[in-house]
């Protein structure tokens, strides 16, 4: 199994067994390890490093798994997260993804699975793609800054889109007024196309929408059961 050996991870995991399995399958990879059992030390010490990944539990001691997904997402869209829970609750699963996790692992768990997600995250995280690269969309009267994620209003305002956003965008630009399939999507972004990435899609597909109702003449049609069309007229 090939590794980044420079990626750096962060746990947080009260299960003292568990953790102890992790950080040493992790570590015996070739990955550099930093372990905490307790919410709100595991946010300050992703606070003052940078790290490649974070897996979290869900619950934690004074600060749970949600809430440091939340604050990290605040300062870092692109860092992926993983959650690590014995929950298997559909509503926690849609939560997460919503929050903006990058997977959801139940527990008992493989760890050969895990590692191999691990590898498929870091990998798509570390990709630069150079490759018919367009930096720069017109989308009916906005305008779309892909290298900065930027998108220009109308009355040339600007808004910095989350990572997903930019993606979905930038995928919707390149296929303008034609279909695609949910599952393509899905998996070009998320790079799954389970249950519940399709619901996180949706609600990220949602607020582009609020996004881009400043010009009449844009929408992003839903073909139930299809896919999307970004339609500019």
């Amino acid at each position: 199994m090939i590794t980044d050996q420079s990626a750096k991870i962060l746990i947080v995991e009260d299960d003292e067994n568990l953790g102890f399995l992790l950080k040493e399958n992790l570590e015996s990879k070739g990955f550099s390890v930093t372990i905490c059992d307790d919410g709100k030390y595991g946010l300050k010490k992703f606070n003052q490093q940078p790290f490649s990944l974070c897996i979290l539990d869900i619950m934690l001691p004074n600060k749970d798994g949600f809430s440091i997904a939340k604050e990290i997402r605040a300062v870092n869209e692109n860092v992926p997260i993983v959650f690590l829970t014995s929950r298997s609750m559909e509503l926690d699963k849609i939560k997460g993804f919503e929050i903006g996790c990058d997977d959801y692992i139940t527990k008992p768990f493989s760890i050969t699975e895990l590692l191999l997600r691990i590898n498929v995250m870091l990998k798509r995280t570390s990709q630069v793609e150079v490759k018919d690269k367009v930096l720069f969309y017109a989308i009916g009267n906005y305008g779309f800054n892909t290298d900065e994620r930027k998108l220009i209003f109308p009355d040339k305002t600007e808004k910095t889109l989350s990572t997903k956003e930019t993606e979905l965008l930038k995928l919707f630009c390149k296929k303008k007024n034609e279909l695609i399939h949910r599952q393509y999507l899905m998996n070009k972004v998320w790079g799954s196309d389970d249950y519940f990435i399709a619901n996180s899609m949706d609600v990220f597909i949602t607020r582009l929408r609020k996004l881009l109702k400043q010009d009449s003449n844009i929408e992003i049609q839903n073909l139930y059961g299809t896919g999307f069309k970004l339609i500019v007229r």
